[in-house]
């Protein structure tokens, strides 16, 4: 009997999905939903990569030293954002590898570039090395590499960063470790108990938050490096003596460099549940003397934001994907808390700051539907017969639709302002489309792309 394979599927619901890559909350597992193995990257690419992450140092160079298969992607990000001016390659070839002359690479390769751009009236305070797997498989002596370059270049800042795949499943992933090095060159200075510094964002944070707008209030010097233009800028974000995250990538960036430098990094995490922002208010006000918002009054503001959303979108079916927020599945319980059509969410694992939510989530609405984003089995877009309003680039791709919300990472928003904010984007999602098709493919959204 022969047996169709790569095909299966399962009914969930009214809709159809291939087997394993999709399953109801109701009965799915935490943290991971799914197996993993062979997986599928979609053309969805308004996240941020390294590459972008690295040029908010102003003034810095970036320089990968990896094998040429490796550069295409790096090279092609750089042109996209037309950044090619602080961007160089080293390419690692077998015959270095055999030879054992990798480090003998690194500070030649990397000489040779910095020596061309003196040439040309543009040498660089800060330099980014990015070294790869290819080096920790060879057993490449790194930290002899960066001491040869910072004794040849003592006016230089080196860095040192990673592209190396298999840091994705251990330890710290490249997103966490390149969110640390990039205040790793930050040189102490006296800390000003009047100066804040938020961190670890590729996106600024929104004038209009609570966050930002309680710390200026508090009149409180704000350091942001989104806002930062020049590389002594960045520098004086050193005298920071409280620094933020929000972003959970960023925290163990925040820890480094609290111990590093010796001012308080606090964590307040991007959500959407009311008890939290208000307890996470309450501790930014204890720490810079500020007075706490009115929070009954907030909360009022974003019901009746919520309720006017509601009335827009209807009984729209709704479909959240991982890039949009830290926390889907916070968003998918505001929403369907308040009434509106959620029946999707892409994510391949959640973080253990979404626990709760899930399992609220498991005993409040079972039926909704938790999807791979990353299984081979993904690799096709969906019929589902129904027309979805996606919030996130992925869901938007997956489901073929041109009504959806455009925001990575958060898009800046934090607090009660949040849910506002998103208020407003859920409805022009719903009254106007977008070229879905056009816009997903151009990488790291907000970055400045050329094309």
């Amino acid at each position: 009997m022969l047996k169709r394979v790569g095909a299966s599927t399962i009914e969930c619901g009214a809709s159809f999905f291939r087997e394993g890559a999709a399953v109801a909350i109701g009965e799915a597992s935490f943290p991971a939903p799914f197996i993993s193995g062979l997986e599928y990257s979609s053309p969805a690419r308004g996240t941020w990569n390294i590459v972008h992450t690295g040029m908010l140092i102003p003034e810095a160079h970036e320089i990968f030293v990896c094998a040429a298969g490796c550069l295409r992607g790096v090279v092609l990000t750089a042109a996209e954002m037309n950044a090619e001016e602080r961007f160089s390659t080293v390419a690692v070839r077998e015959r270095d590898l055999l030879e054992g002359d990798m480090e003998q690479l690194i500070v030649e390769g990397v000489s040779d570039i910095i020596g061309k751009l003196t040439a040309r009236g543009k040498r660089p305070p800060a330099v980014l090395v990015y070294t790869s797997c290819v080096h920790h498989f060879s057993g490449c002596d790194i930290e002899a590499a960066y001491a040869a370059l910072k004794e040849r270049f003592p006016d230089i800042d080196f860095t040192d960063c990673y592209m190396n795949p298999i840091m994705r499943k251990s330890g710290l992933t490249p997103d966490q470790l390149m969110r640390s090095r990039l205040y790793s060159l930050i040189k102490p200075r006296e800390l000003n108990k009047d100066a804040v510094a938020i961190i670890g964002n590729d996106l600024p944070t929104d004038e209009d938050s609570e966050l930002v707008a309680l710390i200026k209030a508090s009149h409180k010097r704000l350091h942001e490096i989104t806002s930062c233009q020049t590389y002594e800028e960045y520098q004086n974000m050193g005298e920071a003596s409280l620094y933020i995250s929000y972003y959970p990538a960023a925290k163990a960036g925040g820890d480094e460099l609290s111990r590093r430098l010796g001012g308080r990094h606090v964590y307040l995490p991007f959500s959407l549940d009311y008890d939290e922002i208000e307890a996470e208010l309450d501790t930014l006000c204890g720490l810079i003397s500020a007075e706490p918002p009115n929070h009954a009054a907030k909360r009022e503001e974003c019901k009746k934001a919520l309720a006017e959303a509601l009335k827009v979108v209807g009984n729209t079916p709704i479909a959240v994907d991982y890039t949009a927020v830290p926390r889907p599945l916070g968003l998918c319980r505001l929403l369907l808390d308040a009434g509106f059509n959620v029946k999707r969410v892409y994510a391949d694992s959640f973080s253990g700051e979404e626990k709760k939510d899930f399992e609220l989530l498991k005993r409040s609405h079972p039926e909704l539907t938790v999807c791979a984003a990353v299984h081979a089995k993904m690799r096709f877009t969906e019929d589902v017969g129904e027309h979805y309003l996606a919030i996130g680039q992925k869901a938007a791709y997956f489901l073929n639709t041109d009504n959806f919300v455009n925001i990575v990472e958060g898009g800046g928003m934090f607090g009660y302002q949040a849910i506002i904010k998103l208020c407003t984007l859920i409805k022009e999602a719903r009254l106007n489309t977008k070229p879905m098709r056009e816009l997903v493919q151009i990488k790291g959204l907000g970055c400045g792309c050329c094309v």
